[in-house]
C-alpha cells in the first residue's frame, strides 16, 4: 500500500517530512490531493510514480519489485480503490456507541480508516497461510527461520509500514504500524511477532530518521525487503533497563571504530547480518557520551557466545555476543556521535507502543479461547462458565483490556501529531506488563489441568507474556519515567 500524489506531473517535487519524536513519513505534493493506487493502474503510471520518488538505483529497483508485487498478487495484498484526501483525526471519530468488544469497521474506530482494516486482513492471511502452521514445530527447535519469514513479509510491505519510500518502506504514518502490530498478536506464540517487531521497530527507527543515505542503502533498504535480519544491542549483563551504565566501548582510531564488549539478550542475535549496536563513543556523561552503530554481524571479532535458553519466547532466538577488537568504520554511526542514548530514547517510544498493541490481540484471543472452553467443560453438572465467579472474571479482564486499547490509540493518535507520548507510552507498557501476567494466570486457571500442558495458548501465553513486564524497561522503569513526569520524584 503506497501512497502517491493522484496527478503529479515529472517535474513536481515531492516533500517528504521527517520529525524527531514522529515516525510519521508523508508523501505529498503541492496542492495535489493522495489516492492510494488502484490495482487497475498503468504501468506507465507506476513507473512515473516510482521514479519521482526514487532518488537511487537501488531504491528504484526495490520499489519495481513491490509495485510488480502489488499488481502481479491481489490475493495476497491490499484492494483499494481511490482514497482522496488525509483526513484529519477529529473526521475519523465516531460519536455512535460501538458494541461488541473491539471496533470492526473503519467508522466505528478511533484512528483507523478502512486502509488499515484492509492491511491487517491482508497480514492475516499470510500469519494464516505461511507462519501458523509452522509456530509449534519452530517453538519445539527453538528457533524459526527468520530469513524465510522476513523475506515473505518483506516482499508484501510489513517490515517498512511507516518507512520511506525510497528505501522500500510503504511511507505511511504510525497508527498504520500499530495496526499490524494488533495483527501480529494472531500469531500462535510470542516469539515470533517480537522478532518482527525487532525488526520494524526496535533496530530501525533511529536509522531511518537520522541515518545517512549510504546507511540506509546498506541497511535499512534490505531490512525493510526482508534480505537482512536486524538485531538490537543495547542490554548488558550489568546493565539491562538502566541503559546508561553499558560498558561496550567504541575507541576511534583513525576513520574506522574498534568495539570491545558485549552485549547480553539479544533478539534475534544467532540469525541477525546486521546489529544496531548503542555503545560508548567517548568518556564524556553517560548520556551524552553513546553512539548507536550499525555493526555487520559478519565482521572479524563478532563472538556468538552462546543461544541463551529461556522461559518463554522458545521460537525466537535469543544470543549472547562480544566484541573483540571489532573494527567498523565511523561513517557507520546513525545521526550525531555522542547522540546515542536519546535516539535510543525514541526507539523505546515505539518499542513500547508496537508491544502494547501486539500484546492486546492476543490477550483477546485467550479470554475467547477460554470462554469457549468453560462453556463445554462441567463441573458439577454444569458448565465452568455458568458459575458467578467466572464469568465476572473474564468480563473484569476484558473490560481491563478495552481500557488498555483505549490509552494505546489515544497515544498512537497524539504521536502521529507529533506530540511527546513517553508518560502515555510508560503508562501502556506498565499495565499491558501487569495486565497479561494477571489475565493469563486467571485464564490459565479456568482451563484446569489442561492449562498446564502444552497444548494449549494459554500456557504459552503464560510463559511469554511474562517478559512484557521486564523487556523495553522493566514495570519499575516504567513506573519511574512517569512519576517523573508527574513530577513527584524525590528532588536531588
Amino acid at each position: 500500500m503506497f501512497v502517491f500524489p493522484q496527478i503529479m506531473e515529472p517535474d513536481e517535487k515531492s516533500n517528504i517530512t521527517n520529525t524527531l519524536i514522529s515516525t510519521e513519513v508523508n508523501v505529498l505534493s503541492q496542492d495535489k490531493p493522495i489516492c492510494f493506487i488502484k490495482w487497475v493502474t498503468s504501468s506507465t503510471r507506476l513507473c512515473a510514480c516510482a521514479h519521482m520518488l526514487s532518488s537511487t538505483v537501488m531504491a528504484l529497483r526495490a520499489g519495481a519489485q513491490r509495485l510488480n508485487l502489488l499488481v502481479n498478487s491481489s490475493e495476497r495484498f491490499y484492494k483499494f480503490t481511490s482514497y482522496v484526501g488525509v483526513r484529519s483525526l477529529s473526521e475519523n471519530v465516531s460519536s455512535k456507541p460501538v458494541t461488541g468488544s473491539a471496533p470492526d469497521t473503519a467508522g466505528d474506530h478511533l484512528i483507523y480508516t478502512q486502509e488499515h482494516f484492509a492491511l491487517k486482513e491482508s497480514l492475516r492471511k499470510i500469519i494464516d497461510q505461511e507462519i501458523n502452521p509452522h509456530v509449534d514445530q519452530w517453538e519445539a527447535e527453538g528457533k524459526f527461520p527468520a530469513h524465510k519469514v522476513f523475506k515473505i513479509l518483506g516482499n508484501a510491505g510489513f517490515l517498512g509500514v511507516n518507512k520511506p519510500v525510497d528505501y522500500g518502506g510503504l511511507g505511511l504514518d504510525y497508527s498504520y504500524s500499530v495496526a499490524v502490530a494488533e495483527e501480529l498478536g494472531h500469531i500462535r506464540c510470542g516469539g515470533i511477532p517480537m522478532a518482527i517487531g525487532v525488526q520494524t521497530d526496535m533496530t530501525t527507527p533511529a536509522l531511518a530518521k537520522f541515518g545517512s543515505a549510504e546507511l540506509k542503502k546498506e541497511f535499512l533498504l534490505p531490512s525493510i525487503m526482508g534480505d537482512k535480519v536486524a538485531c538490537l544491542g543495547v542490554s548488558e549483563v550489568g546493565a539491562g533497563s538502566d541503559v546508561s551504565s553499558i560498558t561496550t566501548k567504541a575507541v576511534r582510531k583513525g576513520d574506522e571504530y574498534v568495539i570491545n564488549g558485549g552485549k547480553m539478550w539479544t533478539t534475534n542475535g544467532t540469525q541477525a547480518d546486521w546489529m544496531c549496536l548503542l555503545a560508548n563513543t567517548s568518556d564524556g556523561p553517560p548520556h551524552r557520551n553513546k553512539s548507536l552503530i550499525c555493526l555487520p554481524m559478519n565482521l572479524p571479532g563478532v563472538h556468538i557466545a552462546r543461544k541463551i535458553d529461556k522461559l518463554g519466547m522458545w521460537s525466537s532466538d535469543t544470543a549472547e555476543v562480544f566484541f573483540d577488537d571489532v573494527h567498523v568504520p565511523c561513517k557507520n554511526v546513525i545521526g550525531q556521535e555522542g547522540m546515542g542514548f536519546t535516539y535510543q530514547m525514541l526507539q523505546f517510544q515505539e518499542e513500547r507502543l508496537w508491544a502494547v498493541a501486539n500484546i492486546l490481540t492476543t490477550m483477546d484471543i485467550i479470554i475467547q479461547e477460554t470462554i469457549q472452553y468453560t462453556r463445554q467443560r462441567k463441573i458439577f453438572k454444569q458448565p465452568v462458565l455458568y458459575h458467578q465467579a467466572v464469568h465476572f472474571r473474564l468480563a473484569e479482564l476484558q473490560t481491563e483490556v478495552e481500557l488498555l486499547r483505549s490509552l494505546l490509540h489515544r497515544a498512537t493518535a497524539l504521536y502521529i501529531k507529533g506530540n511527546d507520548v513517553t508518560k502515555l507510552a510508560s503508562m501502556a507498557k506498565l499495565k499491558g506488563g501487569r495486565l497479561a501476567r494477571e489475565l493469563s494466570d486467571s485464564c490459565l486457571q479456568y482451563w484446569g489441568g489442561m492449562g498446564f500442558t502444552n497444548d494449549v495458548l494459554v500456557s504459552r501465553f503464560y510463559r511469554d507474556s511474562r517478559l512484557m513486564s521486564i523487556g523495553a524497561g522493566a514495570d519499575e522503569v516504567m513506573l519511574g519515567i512517569i512519576c517523573k513526569y508527574m513530577d513527584t520524584l524525590p528532588k536531588k
